[in-house]
């Protein structure tokens, strides 16, 4: 992946990063925040969950800074790197996944590869684990990732290295109405 940016800052003196690239536009980055922070604000469905679909997203599309980034409130709820380590490829024959978590992991990989994933048995576990309302929570989550992760990757503003992060779990800006 590219990690040279392919968009400039809009605050002089300040690195090329998504906040400052879309500082550009600031009312756009500020209604962004807004819906960013109102979903991981929202406990419809738990920050843990949002998690393991984020990690899935990250693992798939190999975003680097989404990889290593970790939400305290996901941790806070025992989201551990033991559970994360298994959200590969195999994560259907994961001991520690929850089977609410792979409905999850299977919803994520319907929607970001293909939506015939998600029949028969699939279809069904979701449904069994999670509500209408968690899963259309869930469906913008995953909308969110992807979009994220591809704007992060295709603009080049994913570090060269990057330590595993704990950082506070988006929420709503304060000025936000």
């Amino acid at each position: 992946m590219s990690t040279i940016p392919r968009a400039s800052s809009a605050i002089e003196g300040e690195p090329a990063h998504f906040g400052t690239v879309l500082a550009h536009k600031p009312e756009l980055a500020e209604k962004f925040a807004d819906l960013y922070g109102r979903f991981w604000d929202s406990d419809v469905l738990s920050a843990r969950l949002k998690e393991v679909a984020r990690m899935r997203n990250a693992r798939v599309t190999e975003c680097g800074f989404c990889r290593n980034v970790r939400f305290d409130k996901a941790v806070a709820e025992g989201l551990g790197e033991e559970v994360v380590d298994d959200i590969t490829d195999d994560y259907e024959n994961s001991p520690r996944l929850t089977e609410a978590e792979k409905a999850v992991l299977k919803f994520t990989d319907a929607l970001i590869h293909d939506p015939d994933l998600l029949t028969g048995d699939a279809k069904a576990a979701l449904r069994r684990h999670l509500s209408a309302e968690q899963i259309a929570e869930l469906g913008l989550g995953v909308t969110l990732f992807l979009a994220l992760a591809k704007a992060l990757i295709t603009l080049g503003l994913e570090p060269e290295q990057m330590d595993r992060t704990v950082l506070p779990t988006p929420a709503v800006p304060e000025n936000a109405g």
